[in-house]
């Protein structure tokens, strides 16, 4: 018998849910299957999973196929009708142990094919904690999940639930189990981490969290925050950008959008100048600070004049790492219905140029640096991140997992390149 297989698709969310599977997976004695956890975010996420599926079916013939994540969440009857799969759990059973334990080799009796339940009832966040996966200079914690928001073009509320926070003291206790093993940087994450807080007592905010962690573990030498929905920074966040050294001055901005119409047609809660006005505060709080952001190209109804606003949003902001999606017809959401659908060609050549702008922008970043001298967490021995997360290139070895302090000596296309 077989160690089961792991497939993940998707986000780092989905990445993390998988290392605690495969511990539940262990736990249970599950063996000779193969594991897949979805994304939903688009139509083609979904196509590729079956795509991916059925290829490891072909790959592993006499294997179970357990399909899970966002996308067998929203749409569990498309994976139950495929011959290839033999099992179908939600987003919600798949971080608890009885659902693993059905599916282990001591279980007597029948199991369902398809458990799927009503991810909007779930109230409580997964206790299933993991400490830490990847590499070893990084562990990312999982603070929140699920999503109270409606935007026109997302499925993910569907897949992921409303929200949920893990309360404050499980989140330092984890971290600082984490620094014990030797991390040097924690990253928070979660569906819409500024959310975080709101349906725990006395409504905290994310501001509250980080000074937190900051305060009771002293030892943690870099604090990073994952994407997070800028309208909704609070005053506490915005104090920690300004004072605290080891909280990482890079951010990525869930924006979506330049154009005011275009933005509200997505639902999406903040307007062209508050995301100006967000980015320029934080650099004058933070001066050097780097942003990265999501941007979709396409969305329905978009004109020429439109997308315009979105690309010179990426100067105004002066964004420097930029996630560009093409829009992608998503059924089930309030986007799909929209009469006036942009060409997918139109959608993926502005996307292009969308991409190229950022491009030009992370070379303006990368020049400004040469000569300068920034502390580096290596992932391998390598390559390592600076703290504004820019991928640095050493030709001679360094301890990886360890922050070292190197000279800027040049540049690649999207590199900077370095020496002790």
């Amino acid at each position: 018998m077989s160690a089961p297989k792991f497939t993940t698709l998707g986000c780092r969310l989905n990445t993390y849910e998988t290392e605690a599977m495969k511990e539940l997976a262990a736990e249970a004695g599950l063996s000779d299957a193969v594991v897949v956890n979805t994304c939903a975010v688009t139509a083609e996420a979904v196509r590729k999973a079956r795509q991916e599926i059925r290829k490891l079916r072909r790959d592993n013939p006499e294997a179970r196929i357990i399909v899970t994540g966002c996308a067998a969440q929203t749409e569990p009857e498309t994976f139950a009708a495929m011959a290839e799969v033999d099992r179908v759990i939600g987003n919600t059973e798949k971080m608890q142990p009885e659902t693993w334990a059905r599916m282990g080799p001591d279980f007597i009796g029948e199991t369902e094919r398809v458990t799927v339940d009503d991810i909007m009832s779930v109230t409580e966040t997964a206790g299933h904690l993991i400490d830490g996966f990847g590499t070893r200079s990084r562990a990312y914690v999982q603070v929140q999940n699920g999503c109270d928001h409606r935007c026109t073009f997302c499925i993910i509320p569907y897949g992921r639930g409303n929200s949920r926070s893990v309360p404050a003291g499980v989140v330092v206790d984890q971290i600082k189990r984490l620094v014990g093993k030797g991390y040097n940087e924690v990253v928070l994450t979660g569906v819409d981490l500024t959310s975080w807080g709101a349906d725990l007592p006395g409504e905290p905010r994310l501001g509250d969290l980080v000074m937190r962690i900051l305060k009771l573990v002293p030892d943690l030498p870099r604090l990073r925050i994952s994407s997070i929905d800028s309208i909704e920074a609070d005053e506490n966040l915005m104090q920690a950008i300004a004072t605290e050294s080891r909280l990482m001055p890079h951010l990525h901005l869930s924006l979506q959008h330049g154009d005011d119409l275009i933005l509200k047609r997505m639902k999406r809660r903040h307007l062209r100048d508050d995301a100006i006005r967000f980015c320029e505060e934080a650099r004058r709080l933070r001066p050097g600070i780097t942003f990265g952001a999501d941007i979709i190209a396409g969305f329905p109804t978009e004109t020429q004049a439109h997308f315009e606003n979105s690309l010179k949003l990426v100067t105004d902001c002066d964004l420097t790492w930029l996630h560009v999606f093409p829009y992608s017809r998503r059924e089930g959401t309030p986007a799909a219905r929209i009469p006036n659908q942009v060409d997918g060609n139109v959608a993926k050549a502005r996307a292009a140029r969308l991409r190229a702008a950022g491009a030009a922008q992370v070379a303006r970043h990368l020049a400004a640096q040469l000569g300068a001298t920034h502390r580096v967490l290596m992932e391998n021995p390598h390559m390592g991140r600076t703290e504004h997360f820019t991928e640095v290139d050493f030709a001679t070895p360094q301890p990886e997992g360890q922050i070292v302090t190197a000279r800027i000596t040049g540049q690649t296309e999207t590199r900077l390149t370095a020496e002790v």
